[in-house]
């Protein structure tokens, strides 16, 4: 009974697995193990999502020293070590086939138990690569410490393995994470998100994602994961395309952004805050710590695209590891990961998939009734941007503003080929860069504020002379912090992508929202209800960027341009049109 009581979740121990994840808990049966305080080490969690998804991985490690540890074993190659023994050793490969078997009965019994039995989907199914390959050991240390030694042997073996690192006889939540910090209740990351499209004329209209298909199933077309690695965050986006020609969109040239023929119908959008690129400024390497959280991202996101059946996946690699001298150790922990081959593409390439996204779900006829102006504007402000546009298809300039770039790409909306990118750049400011580089305060002083304004101009010097800002019509921005200060401007009470997916704000809207986060504290700007807890520390500068890069566009234009729409559509979008084109 004791056993019994230890297993069941708690709320104490629901808020301690949403620390130490750093997004809420979902669906926890039971506390599959225990630290010896008490704190959850893994969470057994229901074969079935309560949003409908199968979930394979039934013992979920969520102790963030202990992920960091199996981590770093999986990086050395065991995993292929232990694929290979596993050929060659008849008495291993029977023990472990018999841990796959054990596996699937406490699957069942978890079933039962959450009211979630009989997941067809995943009938026979196990997880970590079981019965005949290691592919994650995450899962086999899970299993072994919620079933107890000698069930799982591999998962016995990675325990010895890590025992420098942590061991289940003493505690290392001290430090861990920040008991004290505000239990994530709702992930305020850009996720599973349902965009409004009739809300704003400059969007497109068909972008609102349909409501689940019965029986949960998932409608027939084919299904796309795209992960965007920057220097702050990591996202993922699993997608499915829909329309006349969604099962052939490779052939057909369907997936042309904009053409009408194929879209994207979101299944799972997520950004985690990693700072891949904290320090790389000024080391020109990636940290050990940097690298361990992208790395435990990258874990989770590898079970979402096999649970959502990502028939293929691209994962786009942007700024820092460009610039990092150890670049090759981050690209094998994600190969080794996901599978895939990481992909560190160039600036130009960033720019036009960058446009390809937005591009996506801007409407070019209703963009061009509303005018580049502002709307509150009046008349005059209209009447220059058509004077300024007669004669010439309209141009759109998409701004995407991370954590160590930002990308400036002019483009059209129409014609035979869809969005056509005409002139681009990126250049190596970013939200993350420029406060490590400039921001140094709390708040910032205005002799730091100056400096970073003056490196700010003296960019876009760069970028004016490279792109032709004055041939814009309207503006788009897109990024954490571009949909960061239009959540301020809204004055939302909680991140609501709904809400901020086509806004139009105002240059002096955009200033004075940039002045205040700027002159923040960083308890004031911790304390806002739509912050990120990861953009907290560079959203000021991020937020001093976008006002001095739209102060640049509406002077480049003689004043026609003193707006920009918002899109929580980007880069991740191109990535996943990419693979259908």
């Amino acid at each position: 009974m004791k056993q019994d009581l230890d297993r069941t979740p708690t709320p104490r121990d629901l808020d301690t697995i949403s620390l130490q994840l750093g997004r809420p808990a979902r669906d926890v049966v039971e506390i599959g193990a225990r630290c010896v305080c008490g704190n959850p080490l893994v969470a057994t969690t229901a074969p079935r999502l309560s949003n409908g998804i199968p979930f394979p991985t039934t013992f979920y490690l969520t102790h963030p020293v202990l992920t960091a540890a199996v981590s770093r074993l999986e990086a050395s190659g065991t995993m292929a070590e232990m694929t290979a023994r596993l050929q060659q050793d008849e008495e291993l490969a029977a023990r472990y086939r018999a841990a796959h078997e054990a596996y699937l009965t406490e699957r069942d019994r978890i079933g039962t138990v959450a009211g979630t039995d009989g997941v067809p989907e995943i009938k026979g199914i196990s997880a970590g690569g079981m019965p005949d390959r290691v592919k994650c050991l995450h899962v086999l240390v899970g299993h072994s410490l919620a079933a107890g030694p000698g069930v799982n042997p591999l998962g016995d073996e990675a325990l010895e393995a890590i025992r420098d690192d942590w061991t289940a006889d003493r505690c290392w939540c001290a430090g861990a994470w920040d008991p004290d910090a505000p239990v994530p209740s709702r992930d305020l990351s850009r996720h599973v998100r349902r965009l409004a499209g009739e809300r704003n004329p400059v969007m497109a209209e068909p972008q609102a994602t349909p409501a689940p298909a019965p029986q949960h199933t998932i409608a027939p077309g084919r299904v796309v994961g795209a992960i965007d690695c920057g220097t702050n965050s990591i996202r993922l986006l699993v997608a499915r395309a829909e329309g006349p020609d969604a099962g052939a969109a490779g052939e057909a040239g369907g997936a042309t952004p904009g053409a009408g023929r194929v879209r994207l119908v979101d299944l799972h959008r997520e950004m985690r805050v990693v700072r891949l690129g904290e320090g790389v400024d000024a080391t020109g390497q990636l940290s050990e710590a940097a690298l361990e959280r992208t790395f435990a991202a990258a874990e989770d996101y590898a079970r979402l695209l096999r649970e959502l059946g990502a028939g293929s996946v691209r994962f786009v690699a942007t700024s820092a590891s460009r610039d990092a001298r150890n670049a090759e150790v981050f690209t094998a922990g994600i190969r080794e990961r996901l599978g895939v081959e990481p992909e560190v593409i160039s600036g130009d390439e960033e720019a036009a998939l960058s446009f390809a996204g937005a591009a996506s779900v801007l409407d070019p006829a209703a963009l061009g009734d509303t005018g580049a102006g502002d709307t509150g504007a009046g008349p005059a402000g209209e009447d220059r941007a058509g004077a300024r546009a007669a004669g010439r298809e309209r141009k759109v300039l998409v701004v995407d503003l991370g954590g160590g770039s930002t990308e400036f790409v002019l483009g059209t909306l129409t014609g035979p080929d869809g969005p056509q990118v005409t002139d681009a750049i990126s250049v190596p400011m970013g939200c993350v860069r420029f406060t490590e580089r400039h921001l140094h305060g709390d708040p910032p002083t205005p002799e730091e504020i100056a400096a970073a304004t003056a490196d700010i101009e003296a960019v876009l010097d760069e970028v004016e002379a490279a792109v032709p800002l004055a041939e814009a019509s309207a503006v788009v921005g897109v990024a954490g912090t571009i949909t960061t200060v239009t959540a301020a401007a809204l004055g939302l009470t909680e991140y609501d992508a709904e809400a901020i997916h086509g806004t139009r704000l105002d240059l002096a809207t955009t200033a004075r929202i940039s002045g205040q986060l700027l002159t923040a504290t960083r308890a004031e700007r911790a304390a806002l209800p739509y912050m990120h807890p990861g953009r907290v520390d560079v959203i000021g500068a991020g937020a001093l960027i976008w006002a001095t890069v739209l102060r640049r566009v509406q002077r480049a234009t003689g004043g026609a341009v003193s707006s920009a729409i918002t899109s929580e559509h980007d880069i991740l979008d191109g990535i996943a049109l990419s693979q259908l084109a």
